[in-house]
């Protein structure tokens, strides 16, 4: 069955085909060549290539493995049934089979505990690889069953990053038989960095028409942005619980687009409080329920509290 999504249908294989730095792409692919594959906590923010890189691994050697969402299935009924099944049963391709937990830093308070038993019962059969965005989240016993790999890059790792995600895109681009100006790829590129997946995601969704041009910059989040930014100025809460229902941008890229702006919107002794309430909201949305009441909680904070020009 042909992939819908172009982020899956050219997702890497190799460890040499992602992108990524080439520190870490050699501790990858050393632990390759050994065949066999220590637990791992991989860690860093969204869309860097964590899921990408373990999979990657697993493919590479042609390893048996199942993947788990922590964030949706992060309970002990799915400890219990669908790990317990797979980790307690013999890979048909032969060797240890293998378990990807994605946003394991979304697991539950009495799973993680619970998992650290997993590991060492299944170990002689089953490993486990772990991506979380937070490390701290994940409570030391787990730690010091598996080794920590965090994705950090250099301003220099970024530059070469930036250029590589440029030519894998317009290669998929020039694959999918869509017409595209460079320098609106350039933009895309640039205004998602380093988060390779929503570059493919929001490529792929301006491409419906057959063509990746100028035209597509006039649906960038600036209009949506100025929107939101009136609304907070003027105190108005409906308009800006609307906002943040109704809004495709990102709870992260929100807090990052009204720091960027608010030299423009701002006058200076308001800032200092804006970036306050930006990072604590920011942190605090790591741990929140309901990540929309969160930001919505941030917006208004920063309507009682911020002046604006």
């Amino acid at each position: 069955m042909e992939e819908f999504l172009w982020c899956e249908k050219y997702r890497p294989h190799t460890v040499a085909d992602t992108i990524l730095p080439d520190h870490l792409k050699q501790s990858f692919q050393q632990i390759v060549s050994q065949k066999n594959i220590p637990n791992l906590i991989l860690a860093g923010r969204p869309g860097i290539g964590k899921t990408t890189i373990a999979m990657a691994m697993l493919d590479e050697l042609d390893c048996s493995y199942m993947m788990i969402n922590g964030s949706l299935d992060g309970n002990k009924d799915t400890l219990r049934t669908q790990i317990r099944d797979f980790a307690s049963s013999m890979s048909l391709k032969g060797g240890r089979k293998y378990i990807i937990l994605d946003e394991a830093d979304y697991l539950t308070h009495h799973m993680q505990p619970a998992l650290r038993n997993f590991m060492e019962e299944f170990s002689s059969n089953c490993g486990f690889i772990l991506t979380c965005n937070y490390k701290h989240k994940i409570i030391e016993p787990l730690h010091s069953r598996c080794s920590l790999i965090e994705f950090n890059f250099t301003n220099a790792d970024k530059a070469m990053m930036a250029k590589a995600i440029f030519a894998r895109v317009t290669d998929i681009l020039t694959q999918e038989n869509v017409d595209f100006d460079k320098k609106v790829v350039a933009e895309v590129v640039k205004k998602y960095f380093p988060d390779f997946r929503k570059t493919i995601n929001e490529l792929q969704k301006y491409s419906s028409n057959g063509k990746i041009d100028t035209g597509i910059l006039t649906n960038f989040d600036e209009v949506s942005i100025k929107q939101l930014i009136a609304a907070i100025k003027a105190k108005n809460i409906k308009e800006m619980r609307t906002w943040v229902t109704t809004s495709d941008i990102d709870e992260n890229e929100v807090y990052r687009k009204l720091y960027d702006v608010s030299s423009t919107y701002m006058p200076p002794q308001s800032i200092p409080a804006l970036i306050l309430i930006l990072a604590k909201y920011q942190y605090q949305s790591a741990f929140a329920v309901d990540k929309e009441i969160n930001l919505s909680a941030a917006l208004v904070e920063i309507a009682i509290e911020c002046e604006f020009l």
